[in-house]
């Protein structure tokens, strides 16, 4: 399997792989000017040679768009292979590259975010330990961030204090988001309608520098719901999802 590295030559030509076939789509118009403005940071997008869910994104550690402190990592911000491409190897693949080109660029070690259990839009944790990735700080509810240090005495990564127990002080639905993952694009405006038309109160913060996802109340800066101060959801949720939660937290 050929793999393709994203540059700013081809991005407009390269399909992206996130289940979008449309070229001109506003998921994927909002994704690719997403990777155009963080090349210069170092990012990297490789995909395998498919139209379909078949790719590896990561980013030195230093611009990651996450509450971490990994200094000299990369930080694999998403390793997705779906569909028809599963069980072919893809994932070894695609992974093998990164630590290839991490290493050569000199970085310390892999640093991932995950969870305890595989949930939507995570990388899935046993997967990861499957190949050497190791615990290395925890968050609530649910977060776990994994690494794999390339020299035994690399230092541990680890989340910002202020994220171990995310909570804001803002009450109603608060959403925080970035255009990293191009689906909440399409569907952050839907349930931004959604909550108008039933007159619920919901706010949504669109990260648009590292600096601002740096310092975020959550570890999933893709994609963080809050509820009454509370986090409720890293998933990206369409209307007929926010409505069912509507149904139960608003009687």
């Amino acid at each position: 399997m050929e793999i393709i590295t994203l540059t700013k030559d081809n991005l407009e030509k390269e399909h992206i792989c996130c289940a979008i076939s449309n070229n001109k789509d506003i998921q994927v118009v909002s994704k690719k000017e997403w990777l155009s403005k963080r090349f210069d940071d170092g990012l990297v997008f490789k995909k395998c040679d498919v139209r379909g869910k078949c790719f590896i994104e990561y980013i030195p550690a230093e611009k990651a768009w996450s509450p971490i402190e990994a200094a000299g990592y990369m930080f694999i911000n998403c390793l997705w292979v779906s569909g028809q491409f599963k069980g072919q190897g893809n994932s070894n693949l695609l992974l093998d590259e990164c630590l290839r080109d991490s290493k050569e660029k000199g970085r310390r070690g892999l640093v991932i975010l995950s969870s305890k259990k595989k949930l939507p839009f995570l990388s899935d944790p046993d997967y990861l330990k499957y190949k050497g990735f190791v615990l290395a700080d925890t968050a609530a509810p649910i977060y776990e961030l994994l690494y794999l240090p390339f020299e035994a005495n690399a230092p541990k990564p680890k989340f910002k204090n202020h994220i171990r127990v995310p909570h804001i002080s803002e009450r109603g639905f608060v959403l925080y988001y970035t255009n990293q993952c191009p689906f909440t694009v399409k569907y952050v405006p839907l349930i931004e309608e959604l909550a108008k038309q039933k007159g619920i109160s919901f706010k949504s913060i669109l990260f648009e520098t590292a600096e601002q996802a740096q310092n975020a109340p959550a570890p999933f800066t893709t994609y963080s719901l809050f509820y009454e101060g509370e986090f409720f959801t890293n998933e990206i949720l369409s209307e007929k999802k926010f409505e069912k939660i509507l149904k139960v937290l608003i009687r």
